[in-house]
């Protein structure tokens, strides 16, 4: 068993094995063009068998003709070598079952909100959404069914601009296909400086929005 040491984004996206799956923040994604309930059931069958082998558990996602898989090394808080392992073995078995993967349509959504005083801000949030703090700025659905919210630091009041911001997390090869497409279809590009981990744009309204990768980051 791999031992639980935390792996960066660019060594697990330089690791042989891994052309079915993206880093994605701090997790591995794939997602699987089933065609079927059925097709998928069984893919979520022989990953779960593997999962309980390996005794390292993804989160899966069935809906009608796709399975999404996520896998993160919980109690190392990111990635690892584990994580690295079971991909390789989720591969292998899609390929015994002729599934195909399809890398470019995996997202993480994230929600940002810029606050003055972060302590007294998340507090609200936390409740209302029924989330759960795991970190000093960022609380999750504790049943992992809805986008992670993060609190930004602002330095200054900023009355003439939105204080909640949208995170999109994509595949580092798609990145800039995204970005063309927003700016197609009427978006404005606020920011590139710290490209290519994120871009900022806005909308025509001035609504925020970050394209982000994991590049750049390490």
């Amino acid at each position: 068993m791999a031992e639980l040491e935390t792996m960066s984004a660019r060594q697990v996206d330089e690791s042989e094995g891994l052309d079915d799956w993206r880093v994605l923040l701090r997790s591995l994604h794939a997602s699987f063009r089933t065609g079927s309930m059925a097709a998928g059931m069984a893919l979520a069958g022989r990953i779960a068998a593997a999962a309980d082998e390996a005794d390292h558990h993804p989160d899966l996602t069935v809906t009608f003709g796709r399975v999404h898989v996520l896998l993160t090394t919980h109690d190392a808080g990111g990635l690892t070598g584990r994580d690295v392992e079971l991909a390789r073995t989720i591969s292998a078995i899609a390929a015994e079952l002729d599934v195909p993967a399809e890398p470019a349509v995996v997202t993480q959504l994230e929600i940002a909100i810029d606050a003055l005083d972060i302590p007294a801000v998340k507090p609200f949030w936390e409740a209302v959404l029924g989330y759960r703090g795991t970190a000093d700025d960022e609380c999750t659905d504790p049943y992992g069914r809805s986008p992670a919210f993060w609190f930004q630091q602002m330095d200054a009041p900023r009355p003439q601009r939105n204080r909640i911001h949208i995170d999109v997390t994509v595949p580092h090869d798609v990145a800039e296909e995204r970005l063309a497409a927003a700016l197609a279809a009427g978006g404005t590009l606020v920011s590139d400086a710290a490209a290519p981990a994120f871009w900022v744009l806005a909308d025509p309204e001035g609504n925020e929005a970050c394209i982000c990768t994991w590049q750049a980051r390490d």
